[in-house]
């Protein structure tokens, strides 16, 4: 049943580019650190509000634009349930990032976060009590089951073995670490030991998985948007993977391929974010130029504002009169929804 007992030891050629390239990015965390203090402290902001926003709106769940910064970053009281799971991610995410090296991955640390980030719930912190299959709804109003997950009745103890296999894999040195971690969260995926909140919960889990490897990238880049961002091919991979896994027979590379991916791309970001930025301006007026010059074609002041979650319209727009003025882009209309266009693009 368990990724851990399948035999694979040696990777892919194409996997193993993907870990030597996100290798050469850790390589670099110290440096960054040291470099671009200020830089690092913004993108750690933003990464909580683009992290707790994204893995919310994944499975349904969205709040008000304007709420997102004083939720997460200034701890406002949630007005609805809504707002609860998102503060409530918040509260997770800050439990990962300040006690990761003393947090095992264990099922009380399972469960743990599982009730901040589905607080709330009734039944938050607890094991699923019925069955919960993962269905698909047709476009013709059909249900279709497409995975059926591990029965409430056996999750306990599918929990607690795919805890010790995850622990005695490391322990043994059995499987590369970003393997073992990308075994973890399928099988988890697939134990769907929840009622509701499963995805939410393995998100979490990879953060933390990666922390305790020494991979501290979703601390400064949003794990949770990039995947928003491709979760066709997350859940096309996951279906992919999970076929046939109760009899041990399934394929883990699609969904280790797309695991590899997401980590790189974070880190790719990052070195972005943080290797390119050498003028003595604010961190956010950095971030906020670097998004603008990242832009294809025409873009509005909204485009800019959600890949900048953590600053304000009115500091956008001071910084796109800035770059007008500079004769760096161009207004094409009035209004909220003029759109804008780098000169010469």
């Amino acid at each position: 049943m368990s990724s851990f007992q399948k035999s694979e030891k040696n990777l892919p050629l194409a996997a193993v580019w993907l870990v030597s390239s996100i290798a050469e990015y850790k390589g670099k965390q110290e440096l960054y650190s040291n470099q671009s203090p200020q830089i690092l402290k913004a993108l750690v902001e933003m990464a909580l509000i683009e992290s707790a926003e994204s893995s919310n709106r994944i499975e349904g769940v969205t709040v008000d634009k304007s709420r997102l910064k004083p939720l997460i970053i200034g701890h406002s009281k949630p007005r609805d349930r809504s707002e609860q799971e998102v503060a409530g991610y918040r509260n997770a995410l800050d439990l990962i990032h300040r006690k990761h090296k003393s947090l095992e991955i264990t099922p009380e640390t399972i469960k743990k976060l599982h009730e901040l980030s589905h607080g709330g719930a009734h039944d938050a912190g607890h094991w699923k009590q019925k069955n919960n299959d993962i269905i698909r709804k047709n476009p013709d109003g059909t249900v279709e089951v497409i995975f059926r997950s591990v029965s409430a009745a056996q999750t306990p103890k599918a929990i607690e073995q795919l805890c010790l296999a995850y622990r005695h894999s490391l322990d043994q040195g059995q499987y590369p670490d970003l393997y073992a971690a990308a075994c973890l969260i399928l099988d988890f995926l697939c134990i769907h030991p929840f009622r509701d909140g499963n995805g939410r919960v393995s998100r979490l889990l990879t953060l933390l998985a990666l922390y305790h490897h020494g991979y501290e990238v979703g601390k400064h880049i949003s794990l949770e948007r990039i995947i928003e961002q491709s979760k066709e091919t997350y859940y096309e991979s996951l279906q992919k993977s999970s076929l046939h896994w109760h009899e041990g027979k399934h394929d883990i590379e699609p969904w280790f391929y797309y695991f590899l991916g997401t980590i790189n791309a974070a880190y790719r970001e990052f070195a972005n974010r943080v290797g390119e930025v050498k003028s003595p301006r604010g961190a956010k007026t950095d971030i906020v130029v670097q998004t603008i010059h990242s832009q294809v074609g025409e873009f509005s002041i909204s485009d800019i504002e959600r890949a900048c979650p953590s600053v304000s319209r009115d500091m956008v727009r001071v910084i796109l009169r800035q770059l007008q003025k500079e004769k760096k882009i161009i207004c094409l209309g009035k209004g909220q929804s003029a759109k804008w266009k780098q000169l010469g693009s």
